[in-house]
């Protein structure tokens, strides 16, 4: 069993304890680190957490194994290296770091020590888009020419945090809060990317409400389109076309295969992926590979790509311009 601490105890933090508190046999939380300990003190007690007020405090305590980083995203890349200094290793909420050299730095950090690095894109292990990366792998849809995606999130409104509105968190717009997710699923689906550019429109206001729709060439020489409306209700669509067939996931469970010729005569297969908890799957699949049972399923050059990727997109959409990637 791996003793974690959650460092950050806003709604998201507190998701993530709730995915595995009292129904893993891999991890459980032990501590939690808030900067203002009397917000969550009746939540840290009936869960079962010793509250601690600074990272120091955590990253001192020899029961801890590991950290799982619920914070900013401008803290991670240093919160990760102090971690690693510690021997203690860490799971960082999306994103890993604002650019690629931010993200190579945290991994060479965690690799030095030797501790395992897991990062929080939950989204990849939705049974949906796991289903979309068995089709893709297979070879079913022959040579991949596009991908589609949407995830439009009107729950900004709701979940919105100061500290998202600050130009060091949101370079990009909504790119790092809700565009990310679909910008992972591609580069996880269809590899590097060449060159992005973007159109991006603010209603304004403290709550972050923008429209955003990106065009992606990929080293493949496949296309991509991706859009995050975020005044709009949820919504998640990953659409991947190929010479002989397209596969498409509607939110987190149900996934649509069309197949050229199908020999069952119907114009598209409906597959109803077996729902699982996400949140508790990414984190179990942490302890496994701290306790050396497996790897972690997102490899640190993915994770180095997706960083080089959000910083490329992120700059497309600030600039206004078109960004080739090295």
């Amino acid at each position: 069993m791996i003793n974690a601490a959650i460092v950050g105890m806003g709604r998201w933090g507190q998701n993530l304890v709730n995915s595995v508190q009292g129904k893993s046999t891999k991890l459980r939380f032990t501590h939690g680190m808030v900067r203002r300990p009397a917000e969550v003190a009746e939540y840290a007690q009936k869960i079962g957490l010793k509250l601690c007020t600074t990272y120091e405090e955590v990253l001192a305590d020899k029961s801890v194994d590991a950290v799982v980083l619920a914070t900013p995203h401008d803290l991670h890349v240093a919160q990760i290296t102090a971690a690693a200094a510690t021997g203690k290793a860490v799971f960082c909420e999306k994103p890993l770091a604002m650019t690629r050299a931010d993200a190579e730095l945290a991994i060479k950090a965690v690799e030095a020590a030797k501790v395992t690095l897991g990062v929080g894109h939950d989204k990849r292990f939705w049974p949906s888009m796991q289903e979309v990366k068995r089709q893709v792998e297979s070879g079913v849809l022959g040579k991949l020419l596009h991908i589609e995606g949407n995830l439009s999130n009107e729950n900004s409104r709701a979940t919105y945090r100061e500290w998202r509105g600050k130009p060091e968190n949101s370079p990009g717009g909504s790119l790092t809060a809700t565009g990310i997710h679909i910008l992972d699923a591609f580069v996880h689906l269809m590899g590097p990317a060449k060159r992005i550019s973007a159109s991006y429109s603010s209603q304004g206001g403290a709550d972050v409400q923008d429209t955003m729709a990106m065009l992606f060439e990929f080293k493949s020489g496949a296309t991509g389109l991706l859009a995050s409306v975020r005044p709009t209700p949820v919504f998640w669509r990953v659409h991947a076309f190929g010479t002989t067939g397209s596969v498409e996931a509607r939110g987190t469970d149900d996934v649509e295969l069309r197949i050229s010729g199908d020999p069952s005569g119907q114009p598209a297969r409906l597959i109803h992926a077996e729902p699982l908890d996400a949140l508790r799957f990414e984190l179990e699949a942490f302890a496994d590979a701290v306790a050396g049972v497996a790897p972690y399923p997102i490899s640190h050059e993915q994770m180095i790509l997706t960083a080089a990727t959000l910083e490329a997109a992120a700059r497309a959409v600030d600039t206004k311009t078109t960004v080739t990637l090295d």
